[in-house]
């Protein structure tokens, strides 16, 4: 090539400068942009929804601060417990394309089902990335040979996004991500292996503190909502709003909502400070100018609760009308739970926890002389056995002997050799006889069942039974054994709901006697708060009506256990009374020395031994 070639060439030099700036361009970093100023920049909403477009903020100014959580360094987790209308779906879909444009990180998101999952992709995540042609260019193309694009995984330049629901341990198995993204997470099945956010968040622990948890929910059940339980462990934050007449600052609350009989529409927002009435406009106002407050330090973990009284898209009177529809139709739990984003607390039949507390007896480190025969109940969870010893006595009065929690790893046997100790163990009443207990009923349906079928089939011959619960109401509290398992132990099916009704029967025997319950006064309020920690309630399902158990708080390991030792009980099938009466005619006075049997005894007082071992028996 010739010099006069190469002038030629490079002779438009203006054309020259212009192409090399374009190309530089390319060459440049994103501007560093928060989520909610890149989406305001970046997204546009399609078409079907209430404002298609660019999406702006101002019609929802409470998403900015928990979007940009998203990516704020200092917080590892982010939990939406928020009601209809409020854009929380929008919120997510902003944050995982965030994550794939702007900052690209592999992503998991979890919905309740697979049809749940189905449709969140069809009508939520698919025509935004077509509304978004930045978005299109970036994700692969179906069938297409650079990449992934189906319904389990999308991939982009710099990671992935992978789709999973609860019900199915196959699509959590596995799988991890920095970004998990958890929506309707009161929806979810929990399975063998623990609660579905649990699984996938332990799993991200791999990434460090790079991880971060978005879960959207609207709450369920007092006591069982996930969404709950994780907003009480966050900082706990509301969005106040200024009062446009006297500049009162105030979270939005339904007891403020107030209208004239019979004329919904004409609700209005009553300011808790000077009492002003706001229009529909002025509510809008003031949402706008509104800001977040914490009722707790930040530690990581921000925690958001909204109803629907901040919907700019919804009048104060449509959700009065709400109320009072299904006020009518008995479904007030619906518009508590999606539209006050509140738990719907039953009120139905229980068992009151102070009133048990308050009986408590001091009867020593003996056990009651009453008692003539011992059974226990085991719960098996992930780090420990939890287990109660129950003394029956004349007409199945009970007594509270021992409740034991054996910290371990159940895979092992550590834990399950101190288990002998204490099920083979023999226990001295106060009129000097010992007792060893008689029957053992230890759950399998839970965690480690493998282990647990283990530990059983050394035990069978010394009457420690496998069971299984069977939730359901009208159910035989104890069914015929099987050995159709993969321990091949005689496996006993339990009726847990007719199991409870039973315990909760007892436990409201207020007089001592027959039925009742005896407690020492060493046991805790978390005890008693475990074992009342669940209501029978009646559901309509299909216009039929139900009687079923809900928790009230999130453990019952008390509640269970109790229920197992009287589910061995069952299982022996002995008549306590004439045991009672057996020790009574054994226990008269010698007519030569004038000694009863329980006197001499009770010279004695012979030591506790330990019968049997575990640790030549694991294998």
């Amino acid at each position: 090539m010739t010099e006069d070639h190469i002038i030629a060439t490079f002779g438009n030099q203006p054309g020259l400068n212009e192409t090399i700036g374009r190309a530089l361009q390319f060459l440049k970093p994103p501007p560093k942009l928060k989520p909610s100023e890149w989406a305001e920049r970046n997204v546009y909403i399609p078409v079907g929804n209430a404002i298609p477009g660019l999406i702006r903020f101002d019609h929802a100014p409470y998403q900015r601060e928990p979007l940009d959580m998203t990516e704020n360094p200092e917080c590892n987790r982010i939990t939406l417990m928020w009601g209809a209308q409020v854009g929380k779906t929008m919120l997510a879909l902003c944050a995982q394309a965030y994550k794939i444009a702007q900052n690209p990180q592999s992503q998991i998101m979890m919905q309740p089902s697979q049809g749940d999952l189905g449709t969140w992709l069809e009508t939520k995540f698919n025509p935004l990335v077509d509304a978004n042609d930045h978005l299109t260019e970036l994700i692969a193309k179906p069938r297409g040979r650079e990449g992934v694009n189906n319904q389990r995984m999308k991939s982009f330049p710099g990671g992935f996004i992978m789709f999973s629901w609860s019900g199915s341990p196959k699509t959590m198995r596995g799988r991890s991500a920095p970004f998990i993204v958890c929506d309707e997470t009161d929806g979810y099945d929990k399975t063998t292996e623990g609660h579905p956010v649990s699984l996938l968040w332990q799993r991200a622990a791999t990434f460090g503190d790079q991880r971060k948890l978005l879960e959207i929910s609207t709450p369920t059940i007092k006591g069982a909502s996930w969404i709950e339980d994780a907003y009480d462990q966050g900082d706990q934050r509301r969005f106040h709003v200024p009062c446009v007449h006297c500049d009162h600052t105030q979270p939005l609350e339904w007891k403020n909502v107030n209208w004239p009989d019979g004329e919904p529409q004409k609700a209005e927002y009553a300011c808790v400070n000077c009492g002003s009435l706001w229009s529909d406009s002025e509510r809008i106002a003031a949402i706008r100018a509104g800001k977040w407050v914490a009722n707790k330090p930040f530690s990581g973990h921000a925690s958001y609760h909204l109803s629907e009284l901040y919907s700019c898209f919804r009048k104060l009177g449509d959700i009065a009308q709400s109320f009072l529809e299904k006020k009518h139709t008995n479904d007030l739990q619906t518009f508590v739970n999606v539209s006050l984003a509140e738990t719907w607390e039953e009120s139905g039949d229980g068992v009151d926890q102070h009133s048990l507390a308050d009986r408590c007896e001091d009867w020593g480190d003996l056990i009651p002389e009453e008692v003539v025969l011992l059974t226990a109940g085991v719960d098996v969870q992930d780090d420990r056995l939890e287990v109660e010893i129950v003394g029956f006595g004349r007409d199945e009065e009970t007594w509270s002997v021992a409740y034991k929690l054996l910290y371990g790893d159940p895979s092992g046997p550590k834990v399950w050799e101190n288990l002998d100790s204490i099920l083979f163990d023999e226990y001295q009443t106060h009129d000097g006889r010992m007792l060893s207990i008689r029957g053992t009923a230890i759950d399998t349906g839970g965690h480690h069942t493998q282990a647990t079928y283990r530990y059983v089939k050394a035990r069978e011959a010394r009457r420690v039974f496998a069971i299984k619960g069977v939730g359901g109401e009208g159910r035989a509290f104890v069914g015929r054994p099987n050995k159709s398992n993969i321990g091949k132990v005689r496996l006993f099916s339990v009726g847990v709901d007719t199991g409870k009704e039973l315990v909760y029967g007892r436990l409201k025997i207020s007089e001592p006697g027959p039925g009742y319950c005896h407690f020492p006064v060493d046991r805790t309020d978390e005890y008693f708060q475990q074992l009342t920690s669940e209501k029978l309630v009646t559901r309509y399902v299909r216009g039929h009506a139900k009687r079923m158990w809900i928790k009230t708080r999130k453990r019952n390991e008390a509640l269970d256990v109790r229920v197992y030792a009287f589910a061995a009980y069952s299982i022996l099938g002995v008549n306590v009374n004439t045991i009672a009466s057996k020790m009574e005619r054994t226990s008269t006075p010698d007519p030569e020395n004038g000694d009863s049997v329980s006197d001499s005894k009770e010279q004695s007082r012979p030591s506790r031994k330990r019968r049997g071992g575990f640790v030549n028996q694991w294998r």
